[in-house]
């Protein structure tokens, strides 16, 4: 029987944003029935960055020649993908090695990040990839990869070498998934940001099936 998991983040008034990042501000602009005249629906503002909750980081977010949003490869985002598990804090070469990772064209970690990930205080000690490790999923060929929190990366890293390598070869890179209830395995994966024009980021609805 199929299965789906929603694996987003939901966006909410005080949610949890990457240090620096723009806060979330949700405000209904119409209420029914309230107003001189009454409104007849309920209308909302949206006011976040491009890069809050469950969303996918372009080539644009660090090449000014990169592709944006909206022209990402839709084959990219949509299909087979992995959820490996680590325990560890840093997800390294060694550790992929082992991992279980080949032949798979979308991998997503489930880490520790888990256990805080909607929280609405940001954690600086989360688990991340290391540069040899996204060298050794660059080797393998995937074409996406995520993680269980606001950056792939290690917190404050100097020259962001995880991002400029995955973005630079153009392999999607997805933050903020929620995989609590998700267990490692194989799954369809889709994952759907919103067509921002010229976007540097966008959230994005991802789910995982299990057929």
């Amino acid at each position: 029987m199929r299965k789906i998991f929603d694996i987003s983040m939901g966006i909410k008034n005080g949610m949890l944003t990457y240090p620096g990042d723009p806060g979330v501000e949700i405000t209904r602009e119409k209420i029914i029935g309230a107003g001189r005249p009454a409104s007849v629906a309920n209308i909302s503002a949206y006011c976040m960055g491009s890069h809050t909750g469950t969303h996918i980081d372009p080539p644009f977010h660090f090449f000014p020649d990169g592709k944006t949003a909206d022209l990402l490869p839709l084959d990219a985002l949509i299909g087979h993908a992995r959820v490996i598990e680590a325990q560890s804090d840093e997800i390294d070469g060694n550790f992929l090695s082992g991992a279980g990772v080949e032949g798979a064209v979308r991998v997503l970690f489930k880490t520790g990040n888990s256990r805080f990930c909607e929280e609405p205080d940001f954690h600086n000690d989360f688990a991340h990839l290391t540069p040899d490790g996204a060298e050794f999923l660059k080797e393998q060929g995937v074409k996406l990869v995520g993680i269980d929190y606001l950056s792939i990366e290690k917190f404050h890293s100097e020259d962001h070498a995880v991002h400029r390598l995955f973005l630079g070869s153009g392999i999607v890179i997805v933050e903020g998934l929620n995989l609590s209830d998700v267990e490692p395995g194989d799954y369809t994966l889709a994952c759907l940001p919103l067509k921002v024009i010229g976007g540097d980021g966008a959230p994005a609805r991802a789910v995982l099936i299990k057929e």
